[in-house]
């Protein structure tokens, strides 16, 4: 079980993944090792599963950000959740309830590059195209 120091622990982590245990524990009031020893026991739980960057795809040239509904035709759901790790332009996928099976978020160029994509989701089932105007909120970064 983690206790109100992990909690603190993990909300530094999740505002800037990059800082040293020396920086962790010197914001929490605690030593550089203990901050280390309770980091690596919350990987070690699974608490902590990985660290990442968040990257600004716009100043790559990807400056479309879409979700995708995708209702999967009967049979298909197999080979379609096989071909999603390899189209590079879908960043995150999750099965989900409702009348979809499938949300997609992907990253796109231009109204060209989003066509290009939903011509090779169509073989495999009904698509539901939502097209990401700004961010309202983000809680990753409080």
């Amino acid at each position: 079980m983690i206790d109100d120091i992990d909690t603190r622990i993990l909300k530094a982590l999740e505002k800037d993944a990059r800082l040293s245990f020396a920086e962790i524990g010197r914001m929490i009031h605690l030593s550089a090792s203990a901050a280390r020893e309770r980091i690596l026991k919350m990987e070690d739980m699974g608490l902590i599963k990985k660290y990442s960057i968040e990257i600004d795809h716009s100043k790559l040239g990807y400056d479309l950000e879409v979700f995708i509904l995708v209702k999967v035709f009967h049979g298909k759901l197999k080979s379609f959740l096989e071909v999603i790790p390899t189209i590079s332009e879908i960043k995150k996928a999750h099965r989900i309830t409702g009348n979809q099976n499938v949300h997609l978020k992907a990253m796109l160029k231009n109204q060209l590059h989003l066509q290009q994509l939903i011509d090779k989701l169509m073989p495999f089932g009904d698509t539901h195209t939502l097209l990401v105007l700004s961010d309202v909120l983000d809680n990753t970064e409080e």
